[in-house]
């Protein structure tokens, strides 16, 4: 009996002893390796992307999507970036909140999906047309009216930011071509040259917009 207890104390001590020596190898010896070379060797990265203005007041990630509104409704002085439908409006997910993200998940019959892509259209058509520039609906490139799969995309098409060229300048005071060389500029190739697309940053191309927009 005596024996027993004792192997049962031993056994109870040993693994008690190891599940200390564990937690403190895995839950913070390892946890502070890793963010200390992280904080070394990838610092922004580590430190969540942080996209900062000229005046280094950080504005957001550049991973993560944002809406630009005025009144809630899109503020046509900068550049929109994609849908944000995802899960819906509901009460604890709305447009770009972080709570959760998502796709629609609806079949490309779907009235809903339907009525989303045709509203989108419209609206892109009677936002970024101006006096001397008409936006056909034959211009509007597919990820002006639909959302990312996470519905948190922070990038756009080359042919989106272009499109919205005209109504920027405008809405700016600045000419087309100063604003055609600014996505120009922000316009990122694939990646190694063939994974992925072109594609452009609508947070970062907005913050170098306001500075441009600043210094006119």
């Amino acid at each position: 009996m005596n024996n027993s207890v004792g192997n049962a104390g031993r056994l109870l001590w040993a693994g008690l002893r190891a599940l200390l020596v564990l937690t403190v190898i895995t839950g913070v010896l390892y946890p502070l390796a890793v963010t200390g070379i992280a904080q070394v060797a990838f610092p922004g990265k580590a430190n969540g992307s942080e996209t900062k203005d000229a005046s280094g007041r950080v504005v957001g990630s550049e991973l993560i999507g944002q809406t630009y509104l005025a009144g809630g409704k899109p503020d046509l002085r900068w550049f929109q970036p994609r849908p944000s439908n995802g899960l819906g409006t509901n009460s604890v997910n709305t447009q770009y909140k972080l709570i959760l993200s998502g796709a629609t998940n609806r079949s490309g019959d779907n009235a809903d999906l339907i009525k989303w892509v045709k509203d989108a259209k419209a609206a892109v058509v009677e936002d970024n047309s101006t006096a001397d520039y008409q936006v056909k609906p034959s211009d509007v490139p597919a990820d002006a009216v639909t959302s990312s799969g996470s519905g948190l995309d922070p990038h756009i098409s080359p042919e989106y930011a272009k499109l919205q060229v005209h109504r920027v300048a405008e809405k700016n005071h600045l000419t087309v071509a100063q604003v055609d060389r600014l996505v120009a500029a922000h316009t990122d190739d694939r990646i190694l040259g063939f994974i992925g697309e072109p594609r452009v940053n609508v947070l970062e191309l907005n913050v170098a917009l306001r500075e441009m927009a600043g210094r006119q």
